[in-house]
């Protein structure tokens, strides 16, 4: 029986000037999946979220959103099916927490068309679910990092998507602020059922939260699976091109990766 999927990439390049960034890329996710795409910097991560966005063409291939080709859908068509939580999010103007949330919620009206009390409370029910609601009218430059990107989920929720797409969602954040955020993020997924992609550079943290990995290398797929078989030792050596030890915490089991420290050089004898 066939899995229903959210994304497929059926031998996907793409790249910019002329220069293949992803290479003939085949992987599908199902619908309420929630993955980590993981790998070094220039692997192509960034590049991928792109085309599976539309905001970038694939040289070759096709990929398809909810079983329709990216490239036939209308810019407002992709918005009501994907929503995008980038790194960090920059507004022209000082924007309120709710004027912020409202603007995930347009994208379901018509042009002039005033919100319907459904709306509203699709609204109020974005900012409950992520802790916003008591900030609803603080400007986003006033916020923490923290309360920023839970703002940004709250206006990813109001589009109401099937699924959304989270560009590195806590490179700016201490560790709790971190954890709080990836725990909305699981949530959402286990709650609603929402697929989840989004790219990491933490692999102790998308081992925790994902129960599926995606490791690219220039621009190829070179492993996908449950954590233990993607943050393999030898695997990870090649990718990253350092010595690195996976081991699991004893009292959880949760895998824990870190490179290997290389050796001090000896000190330099004094003539």
């Amino acid at each position: 029986m066939r899995m229903n999927l959210a994304f497929e990439f059926e031998g996907v390049t793409a790249g910019y000037n002329r220069s293949a960034v992803l290479r003939d890329i085949h992987c599908g996710i199902a619908e309420g999946e929630m993955v980590a795409l993981l790998g070094p910097n220039g692997a192509g991560k960034s590049t991928l979220l792109r085309v599976l966005t539309g905001l970038l063409e694939p040289c070759a291939g096709q990929v398809r959103l909810f079983g329709q080709d990216v490239r036939r859908l209308q810019a407002l068509d992709r918005a009501r099916l994907i929503a995008l939580v980038p790194q960090e999010l920059k507004t022209p103007m000082a924007y309120s927490v709710a004027d912020l949330v409202f603007m995930g919620r347009a994208i379901r009206l018509r042009a002039w068309q005033a919100p319907t009390a459904r709306d509203l409370q699709i609204i109020e029910r974005a900012m409950a679910y992520t802790d916003v609601s008591e900030l609803r009218d603080r400007p986003l430059d006033a916020l923490s990092g923290g309360e920023k990107q839970r703002a940004v989920i709250a206006m990813a929720l109001a589009q109401e998507p099937r699924a959304i797409v989270m560009d590195e969602p806590t490179t700016h954040l201490d560790l709790n602020h971190a954890l709080e955020v990836m725990t909305i993020v699981e949530r959402l997924n286990r709650e609603q059922g929402v697929t989840v992609l989004m790219t990491s550079h933490d692999l102790n943290q998308a081992a925790e939260f994902c129960r599926r990995l995606l490791l690219l290398d220039h621009g190829a797929l070179v492993a996908d699976g449950a954590p233990a078989e993607v943050l393999r030792e030898d695997v990870l050596g090649t990718v990253y091109h350092c010595a690195i030890r996976v081991r699991r915490e004893p009292d959880s089991g949760a895998l824990l990766v870190r490179p290997e420290r290389r050796p001090r050089p000896a000190p330099v004898p004094r003539s």
